[in-house]
């Protein structure tokens, strides 16, 4: 059976979802997007995402043409009609179709797509033995150009870090901010931990405010663990006792080398493990 890909209030087939080559989310990256988890029939944290959305819809002076509960309902017949009880959701929203050049006066009604599918964005052996991880000579995009709170379409400051990672033969790249501060990697944001203590960048790093991210400063709470946002270098990594990623589409993996230094012992440390265990008991629970 054809997956089914929700396009403005209708269902259609993989094959026939298309959008016109005058849309200005494929002409200029001009919309959004909410990388969404679906766990055990429910959609994960889905009025933080849709929350984020808006969000981001308000910066770039784009109105939604629909309300969050009319997308929230699309959000779960999207999983439904394809037959999902575990999948990942991309939702995506762009300014719509309009003429050559950047005028958004052009465009007509913007166009809402979800689309979900089953991931695994890394093999299982990668969250068991951790990923190994290079420092990208690409900055990540300062906040007074384009916040990188908004979850834009145009991810080319993201892909341009990608491509070093591969040509580095890894699977990930970590991104500096314009004061050479760690800022988040290309999809996912940074945690380390030193003598017990867990640090991930704060928002004005010019990183993503992430929804699993915010998760794991939940679920290190509820564990007694002292967890702060604050700037760090990457010496700060270099010499952490562990070092993890988060992301809605990893959901949790271990780091174990970075730049060929390897962080604590070379494994995904217990830290790591205990808030890795206390995620999928989470998502099992969370009602938010």
């Amino acid at each position: 059976m054809s997956t089914k890909i929700y396009m403005n209030g209708q269902f259609v087939d993989r094959e026939d979802a298309k959008v016109s080559v005058f849309d200005h989310g494929f002409l200029y990256g001009d919309g959004i997007f909410e990388g969404i988890r679906f766990y055990g029939g429910k959609v994960f944290r889905m009025k933080k995402h849709l929350d984020r959305l808006w969000d981001s819809a308000k910066t770039i002076n784009l109105k939604m043409p629909i309300s969050k509960e009319e997308l929230g309902k699309a959000l779960y017949e999207t999983c439904k009609i394809n037959g999902f009880t575990d999948a990942y959701i991309r939702l995506v929203v762009s300014r719509g179709v309009g003429n050559l050049g950047i005028d958004p006066r052009t465009c007509g009604t913007p166009q809402v797509i979800i689309i979900a599918q089953a991931l695994s964005l890394y093999p299982k052996e990668f969250y068991e033995k951790g990923i190994k991880i290079v420092t990208a000579s690409t900055i990540r995009n300062p906040s007074d150009s384009l916040s990188p709170r908004v979850k834009s379409l145009n991810y080319l400051n993201n892909i341009m870090a990608k491509i070093e990672a591969f040509n580095a033969g890894c699977e990930e790249a970590l991104m500096l901010n314009h004061k050479g501060d760690v800022c988040e990697c290309t999809g996912d944001n940074i945690f380390i931990v030193k003598n017990n203590r867990l640090m991930t960048p704060p928002i004005n790093a010019c990183i993503l405010e992430g929804i699993t991210r915010n998760v794991v400063l939940e679920i290190a709470k509820e564990l007694g663990l002292e967890a702060v946002e604050a700037d760090f270098t990457r010496h700060d990594v270099y010499t952490a006792d562990e070092c993890f990623l988060t992301g809605s589409a990893a959901e949790l993996i271990p780091v174990v080398a970075v730049d060929a230094r390897e962080i604590g012992d070379g494994k995904p440390g217990p830290i790591t493990a205990r808030i890795l265990s206390a995620f999928g008991e989470f998502v099992k629970n969370d009602d938010n």
